[in-house]
């Protein structure tokens, strides 16, 4: 009984130092964000801005076209300069199952926990189950508009619902809400299969055709961030939230992009 009372003791002092650091120690970024920057320099900036985790994209790191020895020398800079790359992504999938076992070697063998992929057909999603059991791998889909295959959560949710638990969601903010949905409502009805989160926020403009959507800051956009937030704090959200942009002009300098990300959930996300 005594050692069962000092585990719920020490349970209680880590959840209550979660609490209390806040979101800011889940902050990652998506290096689509430095899609400008070659791999050394994706270092040098994550260090400046004080980010040890990292998503990485095939910009800079891609396996079909680097040798071992490459990816292994990737690999031991990130480590010497103290920073984590735990997932890639967004991953090409295909449905020849010889491709997507190699994307997922890959992943294995430099550590990845997750894979963030969109295939562009439903069935590949039954090898993606499969490959993600054998090699015990997250596997998130991502969102991008409503027009896109998994713009509707409502079509997510029926691609996970059924398959293993390491089927899950990479929810981009940014484009939830520019589909009209709300993101912490979403966030909710996932129910604890929201692996990752694609930090963006977009304004949205009404046109005679289509809306019309940008990127913004953090916090300035119509994303309901501070809802979203809350529901990340009430279920323990343990996964990371990946600061990414998809406007040209925040990429070609993102100084100031990534900084007041980091001052928004700093402020918002205790």
């Amino acid at each position: 009984m005594k050692k069962l009372i000092a585990l719920c003791l020490t349970a209680a002092v880590l959840i209550s130092r979660v609490s209390a650091a806040g979101l800011i120690d889940q902050l990652a970024i998506q290096t689509w964000t430095l899609r400008n920057m070659k791999f050394d320099e994706v270092i040098a900036f994550a260090k400046k801005h004080g980010i040890r985790e990292l998503q990485l994209i095939p910009n800079h790191i891609d396996y079909k076209k680097e040798s071992t020895e490459e990816m292994v020398v990737k690999k031991e800079k990130l480590a010497a300069n103290g920073l984590h790359a735990y997932t890639y992504g967004v991953a090409g999938t295909s449905i020849e199952k010889a491709e997507n076992r190699r994307l997922f070697e890959f992943c294995k063998f430099m550590g990845f926990g997750l894979i963030v992929v969109e295939p562009g057909d439903f069935r590949i999603w039954d090898d993606l189950e499969a490959l993600a059991i054998e090699f015990d791998i997250k596997v998130a889909v991502h969102n991008h508009g409503i027009k896109s295959l998994y713009g509707n959560p409502a079509i997510v949710k029926q691609i996970i619902q059924h398959r293993d638990r390491r089927i899950g969601v990479c929810m981009d903010i940014g484009w939830v809400t520019s589909a009209g949905f709300d993101a912490a409502k979403i966030f909710k009805e996932y129910d604890g299969r929201v692996f990752d989160l694609h930090l963006k926020d977009k304004r949205i403009e009404k046109t005679e055709g289509d809306d019309v959507y940008f990127d913004t800051h953090i916090g300035e956009g119509k994303s309901n961030l501070k809802g979203l937030f809350a529901e990340l704090k009430k279920s323990n959200y343990a996964g990371k939230l990946a600061i990414e942009t998809d406007s040209q002009d925040f990429a070609k300098s993102p100084d100031a992009f990534v900084t007041k990300a980091k001052e928004y959930v700093t402020a918002q996300g205790k």
